[in-house]
């Protein structure tokens, strides 16, 4: 299996409910590094699992709707938990989505899966992983 991985940051608000949040049930940021990375099992008729620069520019474009958000605030998270582990699944989802309209390029159709992954620290990651 090959893969790329490219890079990008968010920057959101948001609280949780529910007592294993702790003090995360208050309104805080939090800031993440977000790696996409996309995997095929064969390279295409160009050597590349997909082009780099448009992977860039949809990651950046799917960050972007969220970026400076207070995602409280955001209908399609209403009532919903917005944890690390989430947000990485939408993110993947809203990538795949762009992979099935072909805004990464008709070679990318043939990609096999996505994996997403926040960082929230140096220390602590979550990710989720979809087929395509």
């Amino acid at each position: 299996m090959f893969g790329i991985t490219v890079r990008d940051h968010l920057m959101i608000a948001h609280s949780f409910h529910g007592e294993v949040f702790g003090p995360a049930q208050r309104l805080h940021g939090a800031t993440f590094l977000v790696d996409a990375t996309f995997r095929r099992e064969h390279l295409d008729a160009d050597n590349i699992v997909v082009d780099i620069g448009l992977a860039t520019r949809e990651l950046a474009a799917v960050v972007g709707a969220l970026n400076y958000r207070n995602l409280d605030n955001e209908p399609d998270f209403a009532g919903v938990n917005t944890s690390t582990e989430f947000l990485a699944k939408v993110i993947a989802d809203r990538l795949a989505d762009r992979v099935h309209r072909g805004t990464l390029g008709e070679g990318a159709r043939e990609l096999a899966g996505i994996t997403v992954t926040l960082h929230e620290s140096h220390v602590a990651w979550a990710s989720h992983e979809r087929a395509l």
